[in-house]
């Protein structure tokens, strides 16, 4: 084999494994793009799970976080998370969605909070948590 021969073949084989780990990168960073979406800063806390779906709750610096997940996500549902602080009013996201409602976030300092989720016809309510 001559010399140009050689020389195209190792450009070829070079050209091919660097898309391939072009490739990988993209996808790799597209997964960790849609893992967090569904997140709150901080800790998890917490987890209260129910027939259709969880919620769950996140703390940090005096913040408290909470997101609803759906337990089969796809098609559109009726989905609500609310946060209240005890002494204020609920802060509240509700709507018709495919996988969470939520990130809602509330200061809540050192006072407790009462935290409710619903997906479709289930639900939860935590009761005042995290005094």
């Amino acid at each position: 084999m001559s010399n140009g021969r050689i020389r195209r073949r190792l450009a070829l084989g070079g050209a091919v494994l660097a898309a391939s780990v072009l490739v990988g990168l993209i996808g790799a960073g597209t997964a960790q793009a849609q893992v967090s979406v569904a997140r709150c800063a901080g800790h998890k806390v917490r987890t209260l799970e129910f027939s259709t779906g969880k919620v769950v709750i996140y703390k940090k610096r005096g913040y408290v976080c909470a997101i609803t997940l759906a337990k089969s996500p796809g098609a559109r549902k009726t989905m609500s998370v609310s946060v209240q602080a005890r002494g204020n009013r609920p802060a509240r996201d509700a709507g018709e969605y495919t996988h969470h409602a939520g990130p809602v976030t509330v200061h809540a300092g050192r006072r407790c909070v009462w935290v409710k989720g619903t997906v479709g016809a289930g639900n939860t309510s935590s009761g005042w948590i995290l005094c």
